[in-house]
């Protein structure tokens, strides 16, 4: 039974027809096919891959896929690219403000955990080990410098000045009535000075902070260059406001009995290297 369903199968797949095309005037034989079911079905099946096919590549390849539902343009491509690079940068930038303003409260706060730094740990950290450095000169090094020699000669400015030059300006001269403790959280030096005497910034920077706190009354911050930020706590009034620019040696502010947490007209004095409070009297000479 089964081979016989089989030959019937085969035998219609395989049977000629003849397809013949007819003038309707004259019933003239215009054109004549023979073909089998087998014939048509792979001619259709061929046909339709070869349609898939280039329907696929017409859309893959040029702008007709613009029209077609789900599928976005190039320049809504590009336009995505761009704002998630843009989305991208501005979360490091928010990161890195997070950290900063971070940094900014446990100065304020005294928030931190002590570490040990060495005396000269600010001004070796600005400088440069000469050991690890080859400074054998290649002759394009030679060249160079003494274009840079000629160039800078007559230069009025000094644009070279190097970091080993960094010195610390004592805020005010006077007794210290409590030095620097780690143990009981005191990361500062509190100055005996009078009311109103000039409070000088201890080196050139900038204001990111001059405002009035309940604890402290009137505080103002500095930040200077490698990593180095200056506080000065419980003043009379304050001469410099944020994103103030300061010269070391200048007056910042007057020197006062503010805030909950002060007991005498003094100056209250910090420094914090990389977000970790030092000794003051390491680097300044209030006397």
């Amino acid at each position: 039974m089964e081979k016989n369903k089989s030959k019937k199968i085969s035998k219609k797949l395989l049977h000629k027809y003849r397809l013949v095309i007819l003038n309707e005037d004259t019933f003239e034989e215009r054109l004549a096919l023979k073909l089998t079911r087998l014939n048509v079905f792979i001619l259709l099946g061929i046909s339709s891959i070869i349609l898939v096919g280039f329907t696929v590549l017409l859309i893959a390849f040029t702008s007709l896929r613009e029209y077609i539902p789900g599928y976005s343009s190039t320049a809504l491509k590009k336009q995505a690219l761009e704002l998630n690079y843009k989305t991208d940068s501005l979360q490091q930038i928010l990161t890195n403000n997070d950290r900063y303003y971070a940094s900014i409260k446990k100065v304020l706060k005294g928030e931190v955990s002590s570490v040990e730094i060495n005396r000269d740990s600010i001004i070796d950290a600005a400088s440069i080990d000469l050991n690890e450095i080859d400074l054998n000169p290649i002759k394009e090094d030679s060249i160079l410098r003494a274009m840079v020699d000629k160039e800078d000669k007559y230069s009025l400015f000094d644009s070279a000045r190097s970091k080993i030059n960094f010195v610390l300006f004592p805020p005010v001269n006077g007794e210290i009535s409590e030095a620097y403790n780690v143990k009981e959280k005191h990361y500062a030096v509190d100055i005996i000075v009078a009311k109103n005497t000039p409070i000088k910034a201890t080196a050139d920077g900038t204001v990111i902070f001059s405002e009035w706190t309940a604890q402290t009354g009137f505080v103002i911050l500095i930040e200077h260059s490698h990593g180095l930020i200056s506080v000065y706590k419980h003043n009379a009034s304050l001469t410099k406001a944020q994103g103030d620019l300061v010269k070391a040696g200048e007056v910042i502010a007057t020197a006062g009995n503010t805030g909950e947490l002060t007991t005498g007209t003094h100056l209250h004095f910090e420094l914090w290297s990389d977000g970790y409070p030092v000794n003051p009297t390491n680097f300044i000479d209030f006397k």
